[in-house]
């Protein structure tokens, strides 16, 4: 959700860019200066690279005191507190949270921890010159985006330039910014936690203009990393067993195809188990690790969103979250046939949306838009019948349309008769269709 749609505007209320990576278990935060290319990522302790924060809260007992993060783990340890976690889900689905016996809204308490963690930025910058902040997340669907908008509102930012992205699309931004010779060919990207491991494979198409780009996701089942007091035998066999899935999945990642840089991400990589599967990637790959991408790339996806760089102009992503087809009409302009835009291709469907008002002579009833894929297929035209509408014989008729997407692939339009001038006042007719883009 897009709450400042003016994204031609330079940053006017801050020079701070920040990128929120918000998950259940952990969430992170990065910034840049507007203007400058250099993006550092928040530790948890001045001067490390600890950039993973707890997303839990803990309430003390008896207090409406709220820590947050390892201050909220530790004292719940020590009990003296309660513990909640999974602060993302459980703002998802909605329900009171009962503590002490008092209800507790999870949308606000999820509003309380990203308020708290934010000010850890004020060891570097200031949160007041935030100038935008993009959110990111594993998966974004209405309910997700719904919560995140509710959260964003109640932050009381000084910018309304609140933006949210999937990781996928994270990670095509922060590849985007890397030098080109790491995405001349495909790049993947591996995510290891203790509950699964998921994989990002891009590719581009670099015979079209733009340069389309798509990501594959796939995700396993976690491997069976060792604990750390396993008995060292136990530990080895482990290890072993791993290396040997990883290196599986990796062989099937690459086959017949040339990849040219490879991410490992999160705390799974963090142990030296992976031997034999990275003595396989690194041969005429450039492998990386680290576990702040995500946070990374929401950063470049605002710089991306409020002046796009030229590598950025000169590709387009098409995930899962993308309008994969120019949405418009042919409509006469000043006595010529002419296009007028409504949705374009390559934006979010939870972003884009357009009002206008057109002119339809007073015996016709069909308003058609034009839909454009970005796959090659052939443009089609969808015509939308306003049954029941005023005939007004030799006058025009005002039509007010509202175009928007309730999914990647539906589009919702609605018009309302506006009549025409005094002679012909309007009907209070609404007419309401939805429409696949396929």
């Amino acid at each position: 959700m897009l709450f400042d749609k003016k994204t031609d505007e330079k940053v006017q209320n801050g020079n701070i860019l920040a990128g929120y990576d918000l998950g259940d278990d952990f969430s992170q935060i990065s910034y840049c200066v507007y203007g400058e290319d250099a993006v550092e990522s928040v530790a948890t302790v001045v001067g490390t690279k600890q950039y993973n924060i707890p997303t839990v809260l803990c309430k003390r007992k008896g207090t409406n005191q709220w820590l947050y993060g390892k201050d909220a783990i530790r004292h719940s340890k020590e009990e003296e507190g309660f513990l909640v976690t999974n602060l993302l889900e459980l703002a998802r689905k909605g329900d009171v949270i009962i503590i002490e016996g008092e209800g507790f809204d999870p949308v606000a308490l999820l509003t309380l921890f990203i308020k708290k963690s934010l000010a850890l930025l004020n060891f570097m910058v200031t949160t007041e010159n935030i100038g935008a902040i993009m959110f990111t997340a594993d998966h974004l669907d209405d309910r997700t985006i719904d919560v995140l908008a509710k959260a964003a509102v109640n932050l009381n930012l000084k910018t309304s330039r609140i933006y949210f992205q999937s990781h996928v699309e994270s990670f095509y931004h922060f590849v985007l910014h890397q030098p080109e010779e790491l995405w001349n060919y495909q790049v993947l990207a591996c995510e290891c936690s203790r509950t699964r491991l998921k994989t990002y494979r891009l590719e581009r198409n670099k015979k079209t203009t733009p340069k389309v780009v798509l990501i594959e996701e796939q995700t396993y089942p976690a491997l069976v990393l060792p604990g750390e007091e396993e008995e060292e035998a136990v530990r080895e066999d482990c290890c072993r067993l791993a290396d040997e899935k990883f290196l599986s999945i990796l062989q099937e990642q690459c086959a017949d195809r040339i990849t040219s840089a490879v991410y490992l991400l999160g705390d799974g990589f963090r142990e030296e188990w992976a031997k034999e599967s990275l003595r396989f990637l690194c041969r005429n790959r450039r492998v990386f690790q680290g576990n702040n991408l995500f946070c990374k790339g929401a950063c470049f996806g605002l710089m991306e969103k409020i002046e796009p760089s030229q590598a950025g102009k000169e590709h387009i992503f098409l995930g899962a979250d993308k309008l994969k087809a120019n949405i418009g009409m042919n409509v006469l302009k000043r006595g010529k046939e002419s296009y007028y835009a409504l949705l374009d291709a390559g934006e979010n469907w939870y972003e884009v949306g357009k009002e206008c008002d057109i002119l339809l002579p007073g015996e016709e009833n069909v308003v058609s838009f034009l839909v454009t894929p970005l796959t090659g297929k052939r443009a089609q035209l969808r015509e939308f019948i306003l049954e029941d509408a005023p005939v007004r014989n030799g006058a025009f008729g005002r039509y007010f349309i509202r175009v928007r997407m309730t999914s990647a692939e539906c589009v919702e339009a609605e018009i309302v008769d506006m009549g025409f001038g005094e002679l012909f006042p309007p009907s209070g007719k609404v007419w309401k269709k939805q429409f696949a883009i396929t």
